[in-house]
């Protein structure tokens, strides 16, 4: 099927435009257009192929010409690429510089990312009701969305001129089954208090409550689904989409935990504008480079840290700390800093595996700490003799 690339307008009447085509990506296409490629978005990627929507239509390509040394260049779901005009079979050329990406750290014990979705507007980490909320998770993934400003998990590779972030928005799952309206608030003002500035959303696809708000949050731009897996995301897709668009499996009744009932990352265009992408749930959610991301979360911390008395203070035991002060008045309560420490140390680690001077860094902090730790000792022995 081939087609002519002088056509192409940023218009919404382009046939790419319900899936976030706009007059930025025709700019960034040029080049490609002129060597007689066509474009696309990347709507699933399957074991080295991927399928992709092009203005001819849905078509199947091979990322073959396009496998990179770098794991975080790797063809994925929201990707605009430039591919064949035409042949059997097709192939993708090249990738669309990402304007933002949604990255967390694998599981493996080398310091690689794993690109989880690209060019996203919005991302909704969706907590289930039906268990016991876990705050440190919910202050775990935002850490991950907000940490654009730095170029880390939200990668940002395009033009300066790109100054829009993806924004994030927590959606409390399975509303339903809070009966208690009293209840239920209570629990949104928690995690209100976990993420500060983000809006915080109870919705029940059963019922219906609240999934019209969400669907006006997500008509405009692409979305991305995340949470674990038993957090009602292909339910909510399937509300937000009016129709039987993902399986749905029952959740297990012991724990509340559901098994993966979307194995791929799949993007879809919702009726009512907008684009949707839904993934597997998640394991484990490993930060990646996310230091601007923790601060932004922990903004209260960061802002107390800077009326400490020592510029270097590690908020331990030392005096004229405004953070411990803070805990001891009650206005900072102990595991919001518990949390805080635990995300900046495991962020330093994964930091650490790829950066010789901040691992060097690392190793002197442990020396002076160790030798302050046993000078401090040595005093205490002498002070009892």
């Amino acid at each position: 099927m081939s087609f002519s690339t002088a056509s192409f307008e940023a218009s919404p009447s382009h046939p790419l435009a319900p899936y976030g085509w706009d007059a930025g990506w025709e700019a960034e296409f040029t080049p490609y257009a002129e060597r007689g490629l066509v474009p696309g978005r990347v709507v699933r990627v399957d074991r080295g192929m991927c399928d992709v929507v092009t203005p001819a239509g849905p078509v199947r390509a091979d990322t073959e010409y396009v496998v990179p040394r770098d794991p975080m260049r790797i063809v994925c779901t929201g990707d605009w690429v430039a591919l064949d005009a035409g042949g059997d079979p097709r192939f993708v050329r090249t990738l669309l510089p990402r304007r933002t990406a949604f990255v967390r750290s694998t599981s493996s014990k080398r310091s690689e990312g794993q690109v989880l979705a690209t060019n996203v507007d919005h991302i909704v980490i969706c907590v289930s009701l039906a268990v016991e909320l876990d705050l440190g998770r919910v202050e775990r993934f935002l850490a991950l969305a907000m940490s654009s400003s730095t170029g880390a998990a939200l990668l940002r590779e395009s033009a300066p001129s790109w100054e829009s972030e993806a924004a994030p928005v927590i959606v409390l799952t399975k509303a339903d089954l809070v009966a208690d309206p009293s209840v239920l608030a209570h629990l949104v003002k928690d995690v209100e208090s976990a993420a500060p500035g983000v809006p915080v959303l109870a919705v029940s696809a059963e019922t219906g409550e609240g999934v019209e708000v969400l669907s006006a949050v997500v008509s405009d731009g692409t979305s991305v689904l995340l949470g674990v897996s038993g957090a009602g995301k292909s339910t909510l897709a399937n509300a937000l989409f009016g129709g039987p668009l993902m399986e749905v499996q029952a959740i297990r009744d012991v724990d509340g935990k559901g098994r993966h009932t979307t194995t791929t990352r799949n993007l879809i265009v919702l009726p009512a504008g907008g684009v949707l992408i839904d993934t597997p749930g998640l394991r484990g959610v490993g930060l990646w480079d996310a230091e601007s991301g923790v601060g932004q979360v922990f903004s209260e911390i960061e802002s107390l840290a800077a009326e400490c008395r020592f510029h270097d203070c590690a908020h331990g035991a030392e005096p004229g700390c405004a953070v411990l002060a803070a805990v001891e008045d009650g206005s900072l309560s102990d595991r919001r800093l518990e949390s805080y420490r635990k995300l900046l140390r495991e962020n330093q680690r994964i930091v650490a595996k790829t950066d010789a001077r901040l691992r060097a860094e690392i190793r002197r902090d442990w020396k002076r700490m160790g030798v302050e730790g046993r000078a401090a000792m040595d005093a205490k022995r002498g002070k009892f003799r």
